[in-house]
C-alpha cells in the first residue's frame, strides 16, 4: 500500500429533492508520480461511469436484480441477453434505456422493423 486517499462525494436526487453527502476512501498501490490526484479521481469516476452506465440500468430498468433464476446457465444466458438489449439501444441512438423502453413498449411494430 502506497496512499490513502479521501473522497467527498455530493449526490443530488432530483424527483426526490434531496442532496446526500458521504465521504468514503480508497486505498492505492500507486505512487504519488505514478498517479496524481486529479488521475485517481478521473479512474474513480470512470468505474462509477460503468457501474451507472452498465449495472445501474441492468438492475433497476431491466430489474435482473429481482430475477430470482435457479439454473446458473439460464442466469447467464439473462445477463447476454440483457447485454445485447443495452449495446442495441445504444447503437439505435437512445441514451436512456427506459425511454427506449417505453418506445418499443408501445410500438411493437416499429421494434420489429427496426430489427429487421
Amino acid at each position: 500500500m502506497q496512499r490513502v486517499f479521501k473522497l467527498e462525494r455530493e449526490r443530488h436526487q432530483l424527483r426526490a429533492n434531496k442532496i446526500t453527502k458521504e465521504v468514503v476512501y480508497g486505498i492505492t498501490s500507486l505512487t504519488a508520480e505514478a498517479a496524481s490526484a486529479e488521475q485517481l479521481l478521473q479512474w474513480t469516476r470512470a468505474h462509477w461511469g460503468i457501474e451507472n452506465g452498465l449495472h445501474y440500468r441492468r438492475d433497476k430498468t431491466l430489474e435482473e436484480d429481482n430475477t430470482r433464476m435457479e439454473v446458473g446457465k439460464l442466469a447467464e444466458a439473462m445477463a447476454l441477453l440483457n447485454n445485447f438489449i443495452i449495446g442495441l439501444i445504444l447503437r439505435l441512438g437512445f441514451t436512456n434505456l427506459a425511454s427506449a423502453q417505453r418506445t418499443f413498449d408501445a410500438g411493437i411494430n416499429r421494434a420489429l422493423f427496426t430489427l429487421a
